[in-house]
């Protein structure tokens, strides 16, 4: 009976690694009817982190409202997941879906909403904080965070800076003393992802500013603020891996609160028993909204395909779109790379029929597989990427 392992991410502002996992079901269903499917959905601290954490967990989602990347109040969600620990999902209140595209600019995004949300975990009682960085709309060195536990960020004249990545250049002082007492009696976790750099020529501005809007002179901009902001906070804050992840949220909370900066997937993966599942599979499945030369660097189809690569499993990874660099990820252990669409499709439609898009991917997929097995043997080696 084939065993087939299930270990996708989600599609980001599309569907949760579960609902990917569903979908991909269907389709082996479909094909394969009488096979063992075993479904991991996989997470990263990203987008939808916190909801399916609770879930599988049974946590509680705990609502709040705060600040949101521009300014306004939104609605989201914080997880207790057990009698103390609270994982916070920066992108539940800084992310990149909560800014509509006609105003994503990471230079006056703010992070204040993420700090917001951490006070409201420390009132529910919670004495560890696990921050999941991820998805961010924002490239502020978590200052809108640092502010709103109340770290006073001053300018030459001693006046508070205003929000966003480009006040950091104003940036002067960082007075702590009325930082709320409580965080000094908690113990936190930074979820990052290690590739992730604040400063240089891969740092977090220039790698990340364009998809979140950024123009090229604002790229710049922030590049050098955040190369400020490490100068001013700790100068081994510009080359500190993960220290970069979601705007520099990770170098604001380990440079001023102490935080500790840790793989998103030492993390979250080691509760999930992936390795001693990937181990008895057949074939492997991951999938993720989109496959392309980031994917290597740090992403959960590659990390999937690593662990499983070790125990000799093959992997198809399916995704949304195949970007420049896709070719890469063959060398990180992904064996095939299948997109969801048939032809053009308007983005809203995309989005609305992702789910049957996936389930007929995969079936699809499998049929070639199946098919590949009715012919004579070939060489055995694996195909040139």
């Amino acid at each position: 009976m084939l065993r087939i392992v299930v270990a996708p991410s989600g599609f980001k502002e599309c569907l949760d690694a579960e609902q990917v996992a569903d979908a991909i079901q269907a389709g082996v269903r479909r094909v394969i009817p009488g096979s063992v499917v075993d479904a991991v959905p996989l997470i990263d601290g990203g987008e939808g982190s916190a909801r399916l954490l609770a879930r599988a967990t049974g946590g509680t989602l705990v609502p709040a409202t705060v600040t949101g990347p521009l300014g306004d109040r939104v609605d989201t969600h914080f997880a207790l997941l057990d009698g103390n620990t609270a994982f916070v999902e920066m992108a539940a209140a800084a992310g990149l879906s909560l800014v509509p595209a006609d105003g994503r600019d990471p230079g006056r995004t703010t992070s204040r909403g993420v700090g917001e949300l951490i006070r409201a975990a420390l009132d529910a009682g919670a004495e560890r904080l696990v921050v999941g960085c991820g998805d961010s709309g924002v490239c502020d060195g978590g200052a809108g965070t640092l502010q709103a536990l109340g770290v006073r960020i001053g300018d030459e004249q001693e006046r508070e800076i205003g929000p966003g990545g480009a006040e950091l250049l104003r940036a002067r002082s960082v007075d702590v003393t009325g930082l709320d007492p409580r965080l000094s009696e908690v113990e936190m976790t930074v979820a990052v992802n290690p590739r992730n750099v604040l400063c240089g020529p891969d740092g977090v501005a220039r790698r990340f500013g364009p998809q979140k809007g950024a123009s090229a002179a604002s790229v710049e901009l922030l590049s050098s603020a955040m190369a400020h902001w490490a100068q001013l906070l700790d100068p081994e804050l510009a080359e500190l891996p993960g220290a970069g992840a979601s705007g520099g949220l990770a170098a604001g909370l380990a440079g001023v609160l102490g935080a500790r900066l840790r793989s998103r997937f030492d993390v979250f993966l080691t509760s999930t028993d992936l390795d001693q599942r990937l181990r008895t599979a057949d074939l492997v499945i991951t999938a993720e909204g989109a496959i392309d030369a980031s994917t290597a660097l740090g992403k959960i189809p590659t990390e999937v395909a690593r662990r499983a690569k070790q125990h000799g499993k093959p992997v198809i990874a399916l995704c949304g779109t195949i970007g420049p660099g896709a070719d890469t990820s063959y060398e990180h252990g992904i064996d095939a790379i299948t997109g969801i669409l048939t032809g053009p499709v308007a983005l809203p439609d995309a989005i609305t029929t992702a789910p049957r898009l996936i389930t007929d991917a995969t079936a699809r997929t499998l049929r070639v597989l199946l098919l590949g097995t009715t012919l004579p043997a070939a060489s055995g080696q694996r195909p040139a990427a």
